[in-house]
């Protein structure tokens, strides 16, 4: 029997839950991303299947990274990589009610508004990289603050997240291929800065990844007449429409993302998930027509044929642990791999599969016929 996108979703998560109780997620203790984003995903795919061992697992390991009064554990307030996991506390707090989530919302907020600027505005990516702007920190920070803005009546944060995905846009997008480099210096003074742009070196793909599901998850709380509103839609569009053109045959996508030919290059999971998940809710939201459901479906084809399976374990390998920022030749972006099946793999496969799902519900109600690839099969098939 064929497996859907949520069949995929839950197999990841059993495997993760099996191997990790839930206050044993690596870094152990610490509010962090590695454990925030794929998390996050486990609530979406908790919010379509309703299996009620997803919400106690995110429940299990936020009550063992904060405290009794709402005060996180362990984190570094200086970087946008430990506030991400305070996507979690909205669910929580709605769920239960229970104050100290709120409040540990209100420290992250606090937070932001001390964070460190360059002096056009534009947050550092962490307080001890000074002056550097990465894309990474509009998916660690920004959704964030934009569902805050609109829970809890804060209009100019809807301002704020939108000045500084327009800032990062106008530092790091290349003119010609349309990508956005994957971080920025003001000052031009760090060694991978180019001394004209202040750009670094290369087109890296989760970096890139991240940036259009972040304007996508923030669009959900941008009200609908925000003077700016348009401006965020039509930057993830560019950048997904951009990324088109160097899927590949597989249909996935390079690590770094623009050079296919070069041997020491590899297709990457991680970008490739996000690409997808992207795609799927841009279409959703009906940003882009139903004639990219081609390259969504072929994206996600091309992850699922790279998985394996271990008895009931599933392996999600070729994912980027992670790199900093710097030359291809130096390794950053062409050795920084695994193939085993840590949470790097579980966060972008749930991602992805859960809006699939989200998509194929969509498409069922509204052209059940559309024909998502050249193989002819249907939405249909994937139900």
């Amino acid at each position: 029997m064929e497996k859907r996108p949520l069949d995929y979703a839950k197999a990841s998560m059993d495997t993760m839950m099996r191997k990790w109780e839930a206050p044993k997620l690596p870094p152990e203790g610490r509010f962090h991303y590695h454990q925030g984003v794929f998390l996050s995903g486990m609530y979406k795919s908790y919010e379509l299947c309703k299996e009620e061992k997803y919400f106690d697992y995110i429940k299990s390991w936020v009550d063992a990274v904060i405290t009794e009064d709402g005060v996180i554990k362990q984190a570094d307030m200086g970087q946008f990589d430990d506030m991400q996991p305070g996507i979690l506390l909205y669910p929580l707090y709605h769920c239960t009610g229970d104050a100290r989530y709120k409040k540990a919302l209100d420290s992250l907020m606090a937070a932001i508004d001390r964070y460190p600027t360059t002096p056009e505005g534009g947050y550092f990516h962490k307080a001890d990289l000074p002056e550097e702007m990465w894309l990474d920190g509009l998916y660690m920070e920004g959704p964030l603050r934009a569902q805050y803005g609109a829970e809890f009546h804060h209009p100019e944060y809807f301002d704020e997240v939108i000045f500084q995905a327009l800032t990062m846009q106008k530092h790091t997008r290349d003119p010609k291929t349309g990508l956005l480099y994957h971080a920025w210096s003001y000052d031009r003074k760090v060694e991978w800065a180019d001394k004209e742009t202040g750009c670094s070196p290369e087109f890296w793909g989760r970096a890139m990844g991240w940036v259009p599901v972040a304007l996508l998850d923030e669009l959900d709380f941008i009200p609908a007449d925000h003077p700016d509103r348009a401006k965020l839609e039509k930057m993830a569009v560019d950048l997904l429409k951009s990324l088109l053109a160097y899927q590949s045959e597989d249909g996935r996508w390079y690590q770094v993302v623009n050079r296919g030919d070069d041997p020491a290059n590899w297709l990457e999971n991680s970008c490739s998930c996000l690409y997808v998940a992207a795609l799927c809710k841009a279409i959703r939201k009906g940003l882009l027509d139903a004639s990219y459901l081609e390259y969504a479906h072929k994206g996600y084809e091309g992850v699922i044929r790279s998985l394996t399976w271990e008895g009931d374990d599933l392996i999600i390998g070729n994912v980027c642990i992670g790199t900093g920022v710097g030359n291809y030749i130096i390794t950053f972006y062409s050795f920084t791999f695994t193939k085993s099946c840590p949470m790097a793999g579980s966060t972008f496969s749930i991602r992805s599969a859960v809006r699939m799902r989200r998509l194929e519900v969509l498409m069922q109600g509204w052209h059940p016929k559309y024909s998502l690839s050249s193989t002819s099969s249907s939405i249909s098939s994937f139900t």
